[in-house]
């Protein structure tokens, strides 16, 4: 496992309790001037004296706030040889990709040493992507690949469950090599799927053996990942796209999730209401990987030059499957049978997860055979469940 160090772990955690404190004082600031100011439509009795200390005041929380960050940052410039690195256990890379996938962007666009970089692993190491030091990892390599690509808030680690991992497995039964995709869910997807095109680019390139079958396999956001990465590679003439064999998708919000709509209901909520408005702002810190959720963007197009948090219908324009490549939909029920109208797995429905869509030019062309859904199977048991790993293996044994 990669060695990462301690220093920027503290860097980038004081970074970010500094940003959380200005931001918490701007909503304080904005709410104690909407109280005094009293109800909206009313004479506002909050005088310009008043207003002028009041901003002294939470300027100056601001500023504090500020001038102790940049003595941590420099502070930790001169311990960080002291401190050393280790590398990072299970618990701690978990914690590292749901700060991630709440705050990514954030992370990103601020410098935050606690932003992961996009990158191929296996064994939470990164992959040299270079022909002797893969070669190295994989010393059984065949022509055969699968990319295994993480969801939201989560980390490539974490396809381990209960001792059991899909990828390790499908290597053991069909001999694909198993690769890992890490990266900042908090970003937008289309951002993750362009990065991700150009490191399988790489690693198609300096793979031991000439590639025969990639297989790319997503689970939650990491199947519109795998999506977007697929049209990204079509845009920019990408040789791996050629070797794409099949697309696997686990319980992937094609269609968007009830729960970050819900999150967007309650934010209009609180932002309609003349004295909560200013803690509408708080709902606005959530990610653009997580916005990106409410109706399954993978382009550009989906999210560029529109309000990500304000409300309306779905506008996307058609982002469909990649042609001639097997394209295997499971969707997760938590009822015990298929019988009758199902729910989802908790928080992907079913419809959403096998691309159906009330417009026909949405809808995704999952094959009727190549739909799987699986009962008794919530959201994350998708993960670990011997039902699925058996039909994935058994499609990719007929399929690839």
């Amino acid at each position: 496992m990669a060695k990462r160090e301690h220093a920027d772990d503290l860097r980038g955690a004081s970074r970010l309790v500094v940003d959380a404190t200005r931001e918490v004082t701007t909503i304080v600031q904005e709410m104690h001037r909407t109280i005094a100011d009293g109800p909206a439509g009313v004479a506002q009795p909050f005088t310009l004296p008043g207003r002028i200390i009041s901003g002294l005041v939470y300027g100056g929380v601001r500023g504090v706030a500020a001038l102790v960050g940049a003595g941590l940052d420099q502070a930790l410039v001169v311990l960080g040889p002291l401190l050393g690195g280790s590398a990072p256990g299970p618990e701690r890379e978990a914690l590292l990709a749901a700060v991630n996938g709440v705050l990514g962007d954030w992370l990103a666009s601020t410098g935050n040493p606690l932003a992961i970089p996009m990158r191929l692993r296996r064994g939470g190491a990164p992959l040299t992507l270079e022909r002797d030091a893969l070669a190295a990892v994989y010393p059984r390599a065949s022509g055969r690949i699968a990319v295994w690509i993480h969801g939201s808030s989560m980390c490539d680690l974490q396809w381990r469950r209960n001792g059991h991992d899909h990828g390790e497995a499908l290597e053991d039964a069909l001999g694909f090599a198993p690769v890992y995709a890490h990266y900042n869910s908090g970003r937008h997807v289309s951002t993750n799927g362009a990065e991700l095109a150009e490191l399988l680019e790489e690693l198609v390139a300096a793979w031991p053996v000439p590639v025969e079958a990639l297989v790319l396999v997503g689970h939650s956001m990491g199947g519109l990942v795998a999506r977007s990465a697929c049209l990204a590679a079509e845009r920019a003439g990408h040789r791996w796209r050629d070797s794409l064999r099949a697309l696997v998708c686990l319980g992937t919000p094609h269609h968007g999730a009830p729960l970050e709509r819900i999150g967007n209901v309650v934010e209009r909520v609180l932002g309609g209401e003349h004295y909560s408005a200013p803690l509408a702002r708080l709902g606005k810190l959530r990610s653009a990987g997580v916005t990106d959720l409410r109706h399954g963007n993978v382009l550009d197009e989906h999210w560029a030059g529109v309000d990500r948090f304000a409300s309306g219908v779905d506008s996307r324009c058609a982002a469909p499957l990649p042609a001639g490549v097997a394209c295997l939909a499971i969707a997760g029920t938590t009822a015990p049978t298929l019988d009758g109208r199902l729910p989802g797995d908790g928080l992907v429905p079913v419809d959403s997860a096998l691309g159906r869509h009330a417009r026909a030019d949405m809808c995704l062309a999952f094959a009727p055979e190549d739909q799987r859904i699986v009962a008794r199977t919530n959201h994350m048991q998708l993960l670990e469940s011997p039902h699925v790993y058996a039909l994935i293996r058994d499609w990719l044994g007929e399929r690839v």
